[in-house]
């Protein structure tokens, strides 16, 4: 198999890369350069924000004789929908199936509990925006870019939490991080909240596998909620680092008067109500059934813990995402009562 991935050298696109390697295929990487690809890794050059930044892309000439340069596309773009319609557009004739990191965020808020692939999604989204776009628009018109140009070759993966070894958001690492200086930890509302999310190499694995399938349309991709919870998350943490952190489990309402943000004051928590349902509670019947694979949290936070010692402990951050975790002072004031 051949694949292209727009990207391929941080978090997600990463773990597509490694679960691609693993399986013996051959892999082009195009990104601006930042950061070195795996070995045994094609790379063409490209920024896909300037004008002729697909230039290296245009290059590769279509075969003409009804067959591919790549099997699979996957593009993790978040940024303006122009980018991937451009890109999709270029591709259409040299790629067989293009798959898009979407995201759950494309529906309609509050998306209720149970909400399925078919439910309503936000208004205002365009293939076309160029510029600064919110993200829930961004993503959905990514997805219109690609069904424009693929048609039943385009497959839209509605991701919703992502963690697991190479993150660069901050949540999980933030966690283990914080857990690992041991002593008293805020932990928030209850130990038996259900989590709904995804390990980024579950996720990698399945794009790969859905290509072979021939699968296409919209999948909202995490794991059934209840995968795990709040408490095996952060206990799976405290196991894992070996430290004597005690977790002190708070009431939300006393969180939320300390003015602490649920999602990134203190990651991947959010207090049950609208947010809580449309973030950790999605129907996810559908890609399950075309065999998504969910491993334990014990071993995605062991593999991330891992990672994290191996760079060093400090885990890179986006620079379009905020920083993650609550005030030390704060917490401290929560803790004393």
């Amino acid at each position: 198999m051949r694949l292209l991935i727009l990207g391929g050298t941080e978090f997600v696109g990463r773990a597509v890369t490694e679960a691609a390697l693993a399986r013996g295929w051959e892999i082009t990487v195009f990104h601006r350069g930042r950061h070195a690809p795996p070995p045994g890794v094609a790379e063409l050059l490209g920024d896909r924000t300037e004008e002729n930044g697909l230039a290296a892309l245009a290059g590769v000439a279509e075969p003409g004789d009804g067959t591919y340069t790549w099997d699979l596309v996957v593009d993790t773009w978040s940024g303006a929908p122009s980018a991937v319609r451009d890109a999709a557009r270029l591709l259409s004739g040299r790629a067989a199936h293009y798959a898009y990191v979407s995201s759950r965020s494309v529906y309609d808020y509050p998306a209720p509990a149970g909400l399925p692939e078919d439910g309503p999604l936000v208004e205002g989204a365009s293939p076309d925006a160029d510029g600064d776009v919110p993200y829930a628009q961004a993503k959905l018109g990514g997805e219109l870019a690609v069904q424009d140009a693929f048609g039943d070759r385009a497959l839209m993966a509605r991701a919703g939490l992502i963690i697991g070894p190479w993150e660069n958001v901050g949540r999980l690492p933030w966690w283990l991080t914080r857990i690992a200086r041991g002593g008293p930890v805020l932990a928030p509302g209850t130990p038996d909240l259900d989590l709904q999310y995804i390990d980024v190499r579950d996720l990698a694995e399945w794009l790969l596998d859905a290509s072979g399938k021939g699968l296409h349309g919209p999948y909202n991709l995490v794991s059934r909620s209840g995968h795990t919870t709040m408490g095996g998350l952060l206990n799976a943490c405290v196991r894992t680092t070996g430290s004597d952190a005690e977790l002190r489990w708070t009431d939300a309402e006393r969180i939320l008067a300390a003015g602490v943000e649920p999602w990134t004051d203190l990651p991947v928590w959010l207090p049950p109500g609208e947010l809580y349902d449309t973030l950790h509670q999605g129907d996810v019947s559908r890609a399950y059934a075309t065999g998504l694979h969910c491993r334990p949290v014990e071993e995605t936070v062991a593999d991330t813990w891992a990672w994290l010692c191996a760079i060093g402990g400090t885990a890179p951050q986006r620079a379009d995402r905020p920083l993650k975790g609550v005030d030390p002072v704060t917490e401290a004031k929560l803790l004393a009562g």
